[in-house]
């Protein structure tokens, strides 16, 4: 069954028809070809929409009637073409806020919204950081063809610090950054982008030192100080850890 992804976001109100709908031959300039559209494309499956909360009131009407009447016109078209998928949808948007102002369809919304998950920000789950900063570490490392390894201590304990207020998009571009601009071996701070210095700057003055202490205290105590679980969420091997650890004195009744 084929699972179709459109982000709604990267995509023009101009566009967005044609991108959902397809288009018959000449139905508008540059249209030299008949082209089927994401809802033809997804039938049978699951058609995944990134980004849902950034179509227009119009786009919302057209989705709501290809929802319930389970058929599509191409633009330029006038045969009806029957459609059936599995609608998943996202967004980093407040929907219930957006109908309340207006901006989102009220009936759109109940419509996609029988089964709901909610997935926290990244800030609020900065365990998850090292994972995802690795993974994509390995992917950009790979696609770019640099011999870069790792993400040192100082530059991790950063990457957790910051709040991420784009969420995983952000961390991933961050990530991606790093990697383009870094000449070593592993990711240093100053590889970082630029707002996540900052929030180290911001934090009350304190030395890189500070901030590297405090956070591998920090998931040594949320480890309960299980030192392969620390340094596998660190990044770093055990014997770095325990090196680290010496070299900031802690203990487990060290505070954070």
């Amino acid at each position: 069954m084929p699972i179709v992804i459109v982000n709604c976001g990267a995509l023009a109100e101009g566009v967005i028809e044609s991108e959902l709908f397809g288009h018959e031959k000449g139905a508008f300039t540059g249209a030299h070809y008949r082209r089927k559209g994401k809802f033809e494309l997804a039938d049978g499956g699951t058609l995944f929409l990134d980004e849902i909360g950034d179509i227009s009131l119009k786009t919302q009407v057209d989705l709501l009637r290809v929802l319930e009447e389970k058929k599509i016109f191409r633009v330029g078209g006038n045969t009806p073409i029957p459609v059936d998928f599995r609608l998943i949808a996202a967004t980093n948007k407040d929907l219930e806020a957006l109908v309340a102002e207006g901006k989102f369809r009220e009936d759109l919304y109940y419509r996609i919204n029988v089964f709901s998950i909610t997935i926290p920000p990244l800030r609020e789950r900065r365990e998850d950081i090292p994972l995802l900063a690795e993974h994509f570490l390995k992917k950009f490392a790979r696609s770019m063809n640099k011999p870069i390894h790792g993400i040192s201590t100082a530059a991790m304990a950063l990457l957790q610090q910051y709040d991420w207020p784009g969420n995983v998009r952000e961390l991933q571009n961050a990530i991606e950054r790093a990697v383009l601009v870094c000449r070593g071996r592993e990711i240093q701070p100053e590889d970082l982008p630029l707002q996540v210095n900052e929030a180290r700057e911001s934090a009350a003055g304190r030395t890189l030192a500070d901030v590297e202490r405090q956070h591998i205290a920090r998931i040594l105590q949320e480890t309960k100080w299980n030192i392969s679980q620390a340094a596998r969420l660190l990044g770093i091997d055990r014997v770095t850890l325990y090196n680290k650890i010496r070299k900031y004195q802690l203990k487990p009744d060290s505070p954070r």
